[in-house]
């Protein structure tokens, strides 16, 4: 294969990627509490260097020579992906169901059938059976949840709904306008955010518990407010533009290659022959 042709091929199959990274933040960019993906673009030359330990060729040899083309080791490649997890802007709701988190690197916690899962989308709405759930019917659990495995219930008679900056709920005594402790959300961090598995639901999954730290006075939850997408949506659509330019300057690029530089080079030998 022709180096050119090789060098072009992959730079499409980087762009290929990040036009679904790019696609896939644009898709969420009213997503409560979502975070933009993006990815790192290098070139093999870095990953060998990172791997070249483990490789069977040893440096120095015949063989490490043959092995490591440094025209081709040049081209882009997808080296790592990452999330950012900065804080969206806040939207106020005035409904007392939806719970906003003003700083970075916490989470609600949900309960799923595949286990429990984090969040910042704190849309909540309450089941038939009076439990604080998620818009897609996930439990929401309190700060006991891990010793009594129950989660938090309201009454029919709860027609009002206080919680405070520590995510400490407060219901009405009946008939009056005095409040009374109800159970207190879940808020918890992650000792280190790329831990951290997107799955579908807005949710995510960590696979080590033990990473998890609870906050019991965490100071960032505010009531009446949902957190919205940190996806610019302009930067996107300008990333968006530049990609498909890209992919077209590769495609232009192959079809040389292959084409033009071949017959080319075919006429010249026929011509010579």
């Amino acid at each position: 294969m022709q180096t050119g042709y090789y060098s072009a091929a992959a730079g499409m199959v980087t762009q290929f990627n990040r036009l679904d990274t790019i696609a896939n933040n644009l898709a969420n960019v009213n997503t409560n509490g979502y975070k933009e993906d993006d990815l790192v673009v290098g070139d093999f030359m870095r990953l060998y260097k990172e791997k070249r330990d483990d490789l069977p060729n040893e440096d120095n040899t015949k063989d490490a020579a043959q092995f490591l083309n440094r025209t081709m080791t040049k081209t882009p490649q997808v080296v790592d992906e990452y999330t950012d997890f900065s804080v969206g802007n806040m939207q106020k709701t005035s409904n007392q169901l939806d719970v906003a988190l003003s700083r970075e690197n916490l989470f609600f916690a949900v309960k799923t059938p595949e286990g429990i899962r984090l969040t910042r989308d704190g849309s909540f709405t309450l089941s038939d059976e009076g439990k604080l759930i998620t818009k897609q019917g996930y439990e929401v659990i309190g700060d006991d949840y891990f010793n009594s495995k129950e989660g938090i219930e309201f009454s029919t008679i709860d027609s009002v709904i206080n919680i405070d900056k520590n995510g400490q709920i407060y219901t009405n005594v009946p008939g009056s306008a005095t409040l009374t402790e109800n159970k207190k959300l879940f808020i918890a961090s992650v000792d280190n955010l790329k831990y951290l598995q997107k799955e579908g639901d807005n949710l995510y999954k960590l696979d080590d518990m033990q990473r998890l730290e609870a906050h019991e006075e965490s100071g960032a939850v505010v009531q009446g407010f949902l957190e919205k997408s940190n996806v610019n949506a302009v930067k996107m659509m300008t990333d968006l533009i530049e990609t498909n330019r890209l992919v077209g300057m590769y495609q232009k690029a192959m079809d040389t290659q292959m084409n033009d530089m071949n017959r080319d080079a075919i006429e010249k030998i026929a011509r010579k022959a």
